[in-house]
């Protein structure tokens, strides 16, 4: 490792800086012995430089090494046709991955079937020579370039021919007290030297009195939870208090009926909703409350025509993992109803909550919701507007817009979208919209109070200030560890 040590030096006195992969090239060697000796030479303070580089690159898996080597399954089975064709059943058999190569030299045009022909399917060419694309693609990067066009990788991912990793190497350059050799220097006195008087002729490492000592192991901070510890703060600085979250299990009736949610909503079926077995009904409810509520939707009052349907106790009393953290603020709202004089209040909450979702960039099936309420007398559109944006400026997200939308329980209602640097586009972060009189009345509220809430993710402006586009690498099995472990403490611009 002295030899290779020295080597490395030698490259990089010779450069303004390199990468260790070409360090790797020029002598021929192994990249990770290049960087075990990187490692060995930063224990010299001063000697060299290294900055790390993590790119992303792809591999031959072990089918696409074969491949590269012995050629395509589509090839293979093109050569092993004679001139005057061969039975279907021989090919199947004699040559490897037939059932895939056939199918794929069939879609290449390289051979034909003749289903007549005595004895069996009988295969022939149909093309003098073929050209194997694939194996030489494959080549390509093998030796390390990245020309493939995307139909090529697209291909070559679904036929798990590659994969995609990452390479982690380090660009070198001169450090202040650089040398082409070195020598170690001890770091210990031992008896030995002193009645030998060895240590005469050693060279000793300075004892360093403000060094510290090693980190012991912990854990990290992910984004979500830094995040989520700014939101917290800047709900608490606009005078907002918490709302206690620690029911994920909720009755249809907090979650959809009391929201004046009609009991055929879509968003009731089990293809969005995950319901739960064990228990499956819940049992204690405010019954004139309910009552009201049960009026309201088949009924109608309060100015409202209701949905003129039935409405059923059964169907309410189910259990569901909560979609959203707006059934807790529909308990805290009817905690408040109950009060003999009404107060203004602000709430908010943070919290996980569950839809039946297929996952994607952008979706997950369990997340973080964000809900902010305000009650008080003499509400507006423009005082929700207003509350959202400046929420957002607290956040360092300053390009907001709004799209009228439909909620069952708010009216006037809107979606609300952030501007995306990554992406280049516009992303939706929440819901928002003042509670409709059929939901607030049946409360007990006053009926000039008004509120206004809205509903927003934390992982979606979580992806905007960290730059991500996929949210599966933010939670889940993809999750990038070293983003955790290396990014800063969470810094918002304000």
């Amino acid at each position: 490792m002295a030899d290779l040590s020295e080597l490395v030096l030698k490259a990089v006195d010779g450069s303004e800086g390199i990468d260790t992969k070409d360090v790797a090239k020029q002598l021929g060697v192994d990249h990770q012995k290049v960087v075990g000796a990187v490692k060995s030479l930063q224990s010299f303070e001063g000697v060299i430089s290294a900055e790390q580089c993590v790119e992303k690159c792809w591999q031959l898996t072990d089918e696409g090494n074969i491949i590269a080597e012995k050629g395509s399954h589509e090839a293979l089975v093109y050569y092993a046709v004679p001139s005057g064709g061969v039975a279907q059943a021989e090919i199947m058999k004699s040559v490897p991955n037939a059932k895939v190569g056939f199918s794929k030299a069939m879609q290449n045009g390289w051979i034909q079937i003749d289903k007549k022909a005595e004895g069996g399917p009988k295969v022939m060419k149909k093309v003098e020579s073929i050209s194997d694309g694939v194996q030489e693609c494959l080549k390509r990067v093998d030796q390390g370039k990245d020309d493939m066009t995307d139909a090529q990788k697209a291909e070559c991912k679904k036929r798990k021919l590659i994969t995609e990793v990452k390479l982690t190497s380090y660009k070198l350059t001169k450090g202040p007290a650089f040398s082409l050799s070195v020598q170690k220097q001890e770091v210990d006195l031992t008896p030995e030297m002193i009645q030998n008087g060895t240590w005469k002729e050693k060279s000793f490492k300075e004892y360093n009195f403000d060094a510290l000592g090693v980190p012991p192991t912990s854990g990290h901070l992910h984004p979500l939870l830094k995040v989520r510890a700014e939101y917290r703060q800047i709900f608490l600085e606009m005078g907002f208090t918490e709302m206690p979250t620690n029911n994920f299990i909720e009755s249809c009736f907090w979650n959809f009926d009391a929201l004046f949610q009609p009991q055929q909503h879509p968003a009731r079926d089990a293809h969005d909703t995950f319901f739960v077995s064990d228990p499956q009904f819940a049992h204690e409810f405010p019954m004139d409350y309910l009552a009201r509520v049960k009026k309201v939707h088949s009924e109608g009052g309060y100015g409202s025509q209701g949905y003129n349907c039935d409405w059923k106790l059964e169907e309410a009393k189910k259990n569901i993992l909560r979609t959203h953290t707006t059934a807790v603020s529909t308990r805290m709202l009817y905690k408040l109803a109950q009060q003999e004089e009404f107060t203004p209040v602000k709430y908010f909450s943070i919290d996980r909550v569950f839809r039946n979702e297929a996952t994607d960039a952008t979706h997950l099936a369990e997340f973080h919701q964000i809900e902010g309420v305000v009650a008080d007398r003499g509400l507006t559109l423009g005082d929700l507007m207003g509350v959202i944006k400046e929420f957002f400026k607290k956040l360092g997200i300053e390009e907001i817009c709004f799209k009228p939308a439909y909620n069952p329980y708010t009216e006037p209602s809107m979606e609300i979208f952030g501007y995306h640097d990554g992406l280049q586009k516009w992303v939706e972060l929440g819901n928002s919209g003042i509670f409709r009189p059929e939901m607030l009345l049946p409360m007990g509220l006053p009926e000039d109070v008004s509120v206004i809430a809205w509903g927003l993710s934390l992982e979606r402006p979580t992806m905007i200030k960290y730059k991500i586009d996929d949210i599966r690498t933010l939670i889940g099995p993809k999750v990038d560890l070293q983003m955790v472990y290396t990014n800063p403490i969470c810094r918002l611009d304000k």
